[in-house]
């Protein structure tokens, strides 16, 4: 019965708006994976944004970049996790503490295998870009604790999907920046990250709504037959 009380991690108003979002961004990641399978060179779009002949960024920015990015790193990004997920349990919120894991682990997974797949490397040192990791895990992690606060705060369709969505953007471009501003990502690297996370996200979310609602169905049955 508890599994039922506790409340969706994917609010119901922002499931439709979010299906569609994540279908798109799946479609981006994709048609991007394609196009710079097996390159070592940055695109036209990296060299527009980017010019080849363009310095790293400099202290004191270099130095913002750099602490940006170490949120991406394995003992910042387990440190965030850990320090959210404990928010979560002292909040009494299982379902949204499993999101967290769930949804860290699965964006790092796909974009772990969305890199061997598309081949593709930068500075010609073997280093594979596509997906840049770092953006798709602090995006994921934006948009998990939006979620959850848009479900905490009762937000509506708009206001909740405008939250879900700025919390994303904002994120994604923060950690996009360092990546591109360290010469670690190219900027479809960067998008394609950020893309995999809004992909990734809602499908968690959903999934793991399904999985509580089902684990809530049998407790019920359990208890149903102890009375009997």
């Amino acid at each position: 019965m508890a599994a039922h009380r506790s409340p969706a991690v994917l609010p119901p108003s922002l499931r439709a708006w979010l299906g569609l979002t994540a279908a798109l961004a799946a479609l981006v990641v994709v048609v991007l994976g394609v196009l710079y399978a097996g390159h070592s060179e940055p695109g036209r779009v990296d060299r527009w944004i980017i010019p080849p002949t363009a310095d790293s960024v400099r202290p004191p920015w270099r130095y913002v970049a750099l602490a940006t990015d170490f949120l991406g790193e394995p003992l910042g990004a387990a440190t965030l996790v850990v320090a959210t997920v404990a928010g979560c349990l002292l909040r009494r919120r299982p379902r949204a503490a499993v999101l967290i894991v769930a949804g860290a682990v699965l964006t790092v997974g796909t974009t772990t295998l969305l890199k061997s797949l598309v081949g593709r490397t930068i500075h010609g040192e073997g280093n594979l870009s596509y997906p840049s990791g770092h953006t798709a895990f602090l995006t994921a992690l934006a948009l998990m604790v939006a979620l959850l606060a848009t479900g905490r705060l009762g937000l509506g369709r708009t206001a909740g999907t405008s939250l879900v969505l700025a919390a994303a953007l904002v994120a994604g471009a923060a950690m996009g920046w360092a990546q591109v501003a360290l010469g670690a990502h190219y900027p479809t690297d960067v998008l394609g990250g950020w893309c995999t996370a809004l992909a990734v996200i809602p499908a968690t979310a959903w999934l793991v709504d399904r999985m509580a609602a089902r684990l809530g169905d049998r407790m019920a049955d359990a208890g149903r037959r102890e009375r009997r």
